[in-house]
């Protein structure tokens, strides 16, 4: 079995339903389908306008969000990473940006990177997601926040 490997283009903050998020192969590569990209979807609706439901829709409910945050080592269940939002967007929203940069899909798992600029912070993001009922769930994440 090979692996399907693709880059998706750049998604601007200002689009809040992220439905311009498709699969664009390299070259060399081809296209992973489109339902993979849902819950990366669903995952920059949430930043984008602050409201958790998007969030639950991203994430199974046994999801984890860890990275270091302040210097400590932070590991929150998804009703904790959810709790972090106010149902509103950020005030500087309108200048934020969010790009995945791979999607890599082995049967029902895959990975994703993705990178968002807020404000003067970068951060990578790195997502597993797997296959479960014939959608795509995000099963956890990890970021980087880069200094």
């Amino acid at each position: 079995m090979t692996a399907q490997h693709t880059t998706a283009h750049h998604t601007r903050a200002q689009h809040t339903t992220a439905q311009d998020m498709t699969a664009v192969p390299g070259p060399g590569r081809t296209a992973v389908g489109d339902a993979v990209l849902e819950p990366l979807r669903a995952y920059v609706r949430g930043h984008a306008t602050g409201r958790p439901g998007h969030f639950r829709e991203a994430f199974l409910p046994t999801a984890h969000i860890e990275g270091v945050r302040d210097g400590a080592f932070v590991s929150w269940s998804l009703d904790e990473y959810c709790a972090l939002f106010r149902g509103r967007p950020a005030p500087d929203e309108p200048a934020r940006s969010r790009r995945v940069d791979t999607v890599d899909v082995h049967g029902t798992v895959a990975s994703a990177a993705m990178t968002l600029r807020h404000g003067g912070d970068t951060f990578t993001d790195l997502f597993l997601l797997v296959r479960v009922d014939d959608s795509w769930r995000i099963a956890n994440k990890v970021y980087h926040r880069h200094t």
